[in-house]
């Protein structure tokens, strides 16, 4: 998603609607066209100020609900994590000291545990939720 408006609404509503990152317009050119590599490599790009929202959202719903695990690992919500944080695979292998297929695999049973069937349905149960 890019565009002008960085209000909560807009930019959950996005995520809520699939958007599998959330730029503004006012975004350097270069950093838009790493933006669209990142998405291709699996990522969720947001710019600094969108990340935050999404991080103080998420910290706000982890603080004021009761845990939902659905039988996560310790590993999943990691990896998890660092999906809400708009990592790509490769970025979370390096980070989690695993391959990219790894990290695929752990996606996989992740999106099975959540019931959801992209990334953004993943963040948004965690946005809703407190998996993480």
């Amino acid at each position: 998603m890019q565009t002008i408006f960085e209000d909560d609404d807009k930019v959950f509503q996005s995520i809520c609607n699939g958007a599998e990152g959330y730029i503004l317009k006012n975004t350097d050119p270069e950093e838009i066209l790493l933006s669209l590599k990142e998405i291709h490599e699996g990522g969720a790009p947001m710019t600094p100020a969108i990340a935050t929202k999404v991080l103080t959202m998420f910290k706000s719903n982890l603080s004021a609900k009761k845990d939902e695990s659905f039988n996560l690992t310790i590993r999943e919500k990691e990896i998890l994590k660092c999906l809400v944080e708009g990592m790509s695979y490769k970025l979370i292998g390096d980070a989690c000291f695993i391959s990219t297929e790894t990290v695929s695999g752990h996606i996989k049973n992740i999106y099975k545990k959540l019931q959801v069937h992209s990334k953004s349905e993943a963040v948004v149960k965690v946005i809703k939720g407190t998996i993480v």
